[in-house]
């Protein structure tokens, strides 16, 4: 459980990569199956790879997004080893379990606009509903919906890059979830990379955000599930600086044992 409310967090905060070298810093609180989350997370971009450090305590979390070579490794700062996906085999495993045809998205400006970290923003209502496999299994089907207002920054550091990458990846079907809680929920990682794409349709970084996730569904499993599974996050950009970063950021540390995992 939580695994499942952590990476709903964290994939919140998984907002940026670009073309240019950018940084990005936030600030995510989450509540879910009766567990709640604050973490601060790093976010570094160069080109169309990004690393993620995510603390929580005294444990930082890294994850290092290659979109070009379809890679993602996941390790703990400080270890010698890494996780490392195949993200094109992964991303269709995880399509298997989902109706991306009847998957909906809906982005509409509000009017609402207000200062975020010294910059104008726009509100948006965003809602992403996605129908999904319960495990696999086609006769339990969950209904995802993802919703809540968004708050973009369209222009300053960064924005261009943004809208940019989020681009290619959709085009590559990247999910941008840790794999472990995606073979999970399906659902909500397609949702997840729905909202990516709108954010890069909008052409926009979110500086601030608010989002539920909601299950529901029939049957004992999805009504059990629907009943846990509730959960919401809140997202604060608190900068962003454009300057450059190092190669070796975006990989796994030097020396390091590699864990190949599917």
């Amino acid at each position: 459980m939580t695994r499942a409310l952590v990476a709903a967090v964290l994939v919140l905060g998984f907002a940026f990569t670009a073309s240019a070298d950018v940084t990005l810093k936030q600030t995510v609180e989450g509540k879910g199956m009766g567990m709640a989350a604050k973490m601060n997370t790093t976010t570094y971009i160069k080109g169309h790879k990004m690393r993620t450090e995510t603390q929580m305590g005294d444990k930082t979390t890294v994850t290092v997004f290659d979109v070009d070579v379809q890679k993602m490794y996941m390790f703990e700062v400080g270890k010698k080893e890494a996780d490392v996906w195949d993200m094109a085999a992964f991303s269709a495993d995880v399509t298997k379990n989902v109706d991306v045809s009847n998957m909906q998205a809906s982005v509409k400006p509000n009017g609402q606009t207000k200062q975020i970290s010294g910059h104008a923003a726009s509100g948006y209502d965003m809602e992403i509903v996605v129908p999904a496999a319960i495990g696999g299994n086609k006769d339990m089907v969950m209904t995802i919906t993802m919703g809540g207002p968004i708050w973009m920054v369209k222009t300053g550091p960064g924005v261009a890059e943004y809208a940019a990458f989020y681009k290619a990846a959709a085009e590559k079907g990247w999910i941008f979830s840790d794999p472990r809680a995606a073979k999970a929920q399906p659902g909500q990682a397609r949702a997840t990379t729905e909202m990516h794409k709108q954010f890069a349709a909008i052409g926009g970084i979110p500086y601030e955000s608010d989002w539920s996730f909601k299950m529901g569904g029939s049957g004992p499993m999805a009504g059990l599930m629907a009943k846990m599974g509730n959960m919401s996050a809140h997202t604060t950009t608190d900068s962003v600086t454009a300057g450059p970063l190092a190669d070796d950021l975006f990989a796994p540390p030097a020396g390091a044992k590699l864990n190949q995992k599917k």
